[in-house]
């Protein structure tokens, strides 16, 4: 059972923390994450600042409160649309078998054979850098996965009894996927959507990293850690805790997606 397991309470705890800190953004931050202060420049952790400053006196906890919602928002929106792609492709490749799975699967082969972060590399490269064109490239290339998963979960559940019932008293094809199997497929794309986010929010912070994700002045965990690179050998504040602060969201989405397939797993019940 899911309230049983210890790591996925866990999980689920850093998930509704990083949930609250998202929504109270505007009243649990310290100062303005804009707000530049050139008297305390690259100033380290202290009670006025307690995750120190950046190189233009910005308060980093501020920034990386803000930033918060940005990890939150790019996570939900691109894997919301990895998900929509992969379960309409899936369910479609799945049901109909054939030729048209033959085809959407050769597709998917063919998208698998791109390095994923190179791929998303090499489009944004011809776009312009700003937080909707990252979430709509993360989840355009970011799919695939779900489509396998989907599509397997298809192909084992359209000859149950329940389906064929369904066929029987004459439920057209559109009734039967989507009232019918989709529903019982959901305990995996529950688990790939949560375990997507955290794939998503690491591509976001990387993005932001190399320069080319959600650009300055606005807050990512992933351009603090620029600052940070550029001031490693003073700042030590400016990689350690946007850096945990990624680890820990990661972690804990994967802890969370893990706890629920376990618990939707049938062979662990007992």
């Amino acid at each position: 059972m899911f309230y049983k397991n210890k790591l996925a309470l866990a999980g689920s705890g850093i998930v509704i923390l990083l949930f609250a800190v998202s929504l109270l953004a505007p009243l649990i931050a310290p100062y303005d994450p804009g707000a530049i202060d050139l008297k305390n420049v690259l100033a380290s952790p202290s009670w006025e600042h307690w995750f120190g400053t950046d190189q233009l006196g910005r308060d980093v906890l501020s920034r990386m409160i803000w930033g918060a919602r940005i990890s939150l928002k790019v996570g939900f929106v691109a894997t919301g649309l990895a998900i929509l792609i992969g379960t309409i492709l899936g369910a479609v490749a799945g049901y109909y078998g054939g030729w048209i799975d033959a085809g959407i699967m050769r597709f998917v082969d063919v998208m698998l054979c791109f390095p994923t972060f190179f791929l998303i590399l090499a489009v944004i490269a011809f776009l312009e850098p700003s937080i909707w064109n990252i979430m709509i490239v993360i989840g355009l290339t970011g799919w695939m996965g779900v489509t396998r998963l989907v599509r397997a979960d298809f192909i084992s559940l359209r000859e149950r009894d329940f389906v064929r019932a369904a066929r029987a008293i004459g439920a057209g094809d559109g009734r039967i996927i989507f009232l019918h199997i989709l529903p019982n497929a959901m305990a995996s794309i529950l688990v790939a959507a949560t375990l997507g986010i955290a794939g998503a929010i690491l591509t976001e912070s990387a993005l932001s990293f190399l320069g080319i994700g959600v650009q300055p002045p606005t807050p990512s965990w992933g351009n603090i850690l620029t600052a940070g690179k550029d001031n490693i050998d003073i700042a030590w504040w400016l990689s350690l805790y946007p850096g945990l602060a990624i680890l820990i969201t990661v972690v804990g989405y994967n802890l969370l997606g893990e706890g629920i397939r376990d618990a939707s797993d049938p062979r662990l019940k007992k």
